[in-house]
């Protein structure tokens, strides 16, 4: 017995000098799982953070039911509001060895458990505690009891107790085994927690009895009551209650560090429209092949994610995959790009004539024969409808003016960041050969709806530095052709899901073997990107960009612009309109834009980029090997280069201007180049002649 007095001597003062206020232990209360609001303050996501421990937010007293009050103070501690931490009346009735009997807790009171809960010291050990500790903790709870309100120590008590397995805490408990908030506990749920604070892992049996215990202390009936014990303790985990509306947005944001509950840019009501819209469009292809997709709405203005679906939870086999950062092919929503720059470098205007017609690239693994989505051919075709009308070939030879490298560095100036070289996807860049996300395309379009300023998508608010990678007059050319609904009408016709009520520039895509299709665009407030397809990379059936991805695209444009219909930019400095006609009626006379100083009136086939025989150099192919014989007459073996209009230089020398130029071969390994009228570089080759040198005489 002195032992223990002297141990209650020590421990006394170092009980007294560790005491937390209410305030510190609510501070230190970390939830194991994390809310995500929107930037209204509405709840969107709870992500689990600690997996060690199920311990949700603190739940206030005046949030937790009346009936678990009454059913853990009857149950545990009845004199609860009447003693100062430490029951005497219960010491004297069970006697000073029952009291501390490990095995019993009669005389343990609320406030002296929640001092063993907040003081790793006076915690028990698997052992028991000792008297020392015993002694510690009712000093312990009588100072709790001078320095906490009553309220403030139930409500410490009640966010800390340990319940089944890794459940702490009534708000864990209440919505694991109830699917509840902890205030909608009736009576009879309330009684089984009660009975879980003395038998956390007790069988349900022995749960049920202890809860009849409790109710019928409050004169209140059992019955049914097995059943229910049965079926509450057989679930198993499940989420906080509340909507589940962004998981792959909370995985990124969220700061396991930080605060229970954080804000995020995310817009509740935009976040459902795009769920809603997505699930719609499944639904409506289903029979097709297609289970996956993924949404991201960006603010123009700051680059902050107003919507983030990642991917539809309900039939998706993949629905942890985040399909707004997923890398796929993006098909022709990378020929805006191709074509700004074309514009910005004063090689191609809108009104320019490129010709839609068959052509055979030579590339390093062979020929490339790039084909129209409905496997037609137009002829001679303006730069507005190219675009508009989403054709390949006019792409294909833009992106070869530019060459690879060029385009290729202009995307990833646009925030694509592309993994391969230019010369590794060669002319098929400009048809979307290269991996992209979802976030970093819808992104490259709202630096195209900021007339061709950049900044990192806002994923957490931050505020990222505006910088130019293009040129604003040129922006506007490409802006005004995607969203020129009659430049689409060869192709998409005049009432498909592209035409919206107000200004809106758009481009869909669709990857080979019909894999991914797409759907980017902007209005005047929002950028908005659309993908659709399988993440296994299964091929759908039949569904293109315009028929897959494009009705969710409208509904969100409709939705977000139902007030205040998006307006068209206004035309900055350094375009012009000018009235154009063209050559044999290939398209009808109109009004056009250009840059100043490119302005056409009249636009004639000779004068475009290529007769429709020739594709950049279409002879000798690079890589070409040519092998003489010296007894055959020197003007029977000259090589045929033959090409685009334009200037040969081999091995450095200008040989002659023109469409076809003969040349004696020599031996040896020779690069030819064809230059067009202002000195640039069309296209390069390299081959080889092999054998002896040719006779001068026949």
């Amino acid at each position: 017995m002195k032992s223990a007095l002297a141990a209650l001597m020590l421990a006394l003062p170092l009980a007294a000098q560790a005491l937390p206020s209410f305030e510190d232990v609510r501070a230190a209360h970390r939830p194991s799982d994390l809310t995500l609001l929107d930037r209204h303050g509405v709840p969107l996501q709870t992500l689990r953070v600690d997996t060690t421990v199920r311990r949700l937010e603190w739940v206030s007293i005046v949030e937790t039911s009346p009936a678990l009050l009454r059913a853990i103070v009857l149950s545990e501690d009845k004199r609860f509001h009447e003693h100062s931490g430490v029951d005497w009346r219960a010491v004297a009735a069970s006697a000073w060895g029952n009291l501390w009997n490990t095995r019993t807790r009669g005389a343990s009171t609320l406030t002296m458990q929640l001092a063993g809960l907040i003081d790793d010291g006076l915690a028990r050990p698997a052992g028991g505690r000792s008297v020392a500790t015993k002694l510690g903790q009712a000093f312990t709870a009588t100072q709790l009891e001078r320095a906490w309100s009553k309220s403030q120590i139930l409500e410490a008590y009640l966010n800390s107790v340990p319940l089944r397995g890794e459940l702490v805490g009534v708000g864990a408990i209440a919505q694991t085994l109830f699917a509840k908030q902890a205030s909608g506990l009736d009576d009879t749920e309330a009684a089984i927690i009660a009975a879980l604070v003395r038998a956390p892992n007790a069988a349900p049996e022995r749960v049920a009895q202890r809860a009849c215990d409790v109710l019928k202390q409050q004169a209140l009936s059992c019955d049914g009551l097995s059943v229910i014990t049965q079926a509450a303790l057989a679930r198993r985990g499940g989420m906080p209650l509340g909507e589940q509306l962004a998981p792959h947005f909370a995985r990124q944001v969220l700061d396991p560090a930080g605060a229970p509950r954080q804000t995020s840019t995310l817009d509740a009501r935009v976040q459902r429209l795009a769920i809603a819209a997505l699930r719609r469009q499944l639904a409506e292809l289903s029979g097709r092949n297609v289970e996956d997709g993924a949404i991201v709405v960006l603010d123009n203005a700051s680059g902050a994610p107003l919507a983030w679906v990642g991917a539809n939870g309900a039939t998706s086999a993949a629905a942890q995959v985040d399909g707004v950062l997923a890398r796929r092919q993006p098909g022709s929503t990378l020929k805006p790009f191709v074509y700004e720059l074309a514009f910005e470098r004063r090689l191609l205007t809108p009104a320019s004539l490129l010709d839609d017609s068959p052509a055979q690239i030579a590339t390093a693994a062979g020929l490339y024969l790039p084909q129209n989505y409905d496997r037609d051919f137009k002829g001679w075709v303006s730069v507005r409808t190219a675009l508009g009308a989403s054709l390949n070939v006019p792409a294909v030879r833009t992106g070869a003016m530019l060459g690879a490298d060029a385009l290729f560095a202009r995307l990833n100036d646009f925030g694509l960041a592309l993994a391969e070289s230019g010369g590794y996807h060669g002319p098929a860049l400009a048809l979307g050969s290269a991996d992209v996300t979802l976030l970093a395309l819808t992104n490259a379009y709202r630096a195209l709806a900021n007339r061709g300023l950049f900044s990192a998508p806002a994923l957490r608010g931050e505020k990222p530095a505006m910088q130019r990678v293009a040129e604003a007059a040129a922006v506007h050319l490409v802006t005004d052709i995607l969203a020129d609904n009659a430049a689409r009408v060869r192709t998409f016709g005049f009432d498909s899901a592209l035409a919206t009520r107000g200004f809106a520039a758009v481009k869909t895509g669709t990857s080979k073997d019909l894999r991914d299709n797409w759907c980017i665009g902007f209005t005047e407030r929002y950028s908005i990107g659309v993908w659709v397809g399988n993440a296994s990379g299964a091929a759908m059936h039949e569904v293109s960009g315009v028929s897959g991805a494009a009705p969710i695209w409208r509904e969100l444009v409709a939705a977000l612009h139902a007030g205040q219909p998006s307006r068209a930019p206004a035309r900055p400095a350094g375009v012009v309109a000018q009235r154009v006609a063209f050559e044999a009626n290939r398209e009808a006379p109109r009004e056009e834009l250009f840059l100043a100083g490119t302005e056409q009136a009249a636009l004639r086939e000779s004068a475009q980029l290529a007769p429709r025989s020739a594709f950049g150099i279409a002879s000798p192919r690079d890589g070409s090997r040519f092998a003489l014989d010296p007894d055959i007459p020197p003007q029977a073996q000259q090589i045929v280069f033959e090409g685009e209009p334009g200037t040969w230089v081999l091995d450095g020398k200008r040989l002659g201007r023109g469409s076809t130029l003969r040349w004696a071969p020599w031996p040896g390994r020779h690069e030819l180049s064809l230059l067009d009228a202002r000195g640039r570089v069309l296209q390069t080759v390299r081959f080889e002649v092999r054998g002896a040198t040719l006779r001068s005489g026949g």
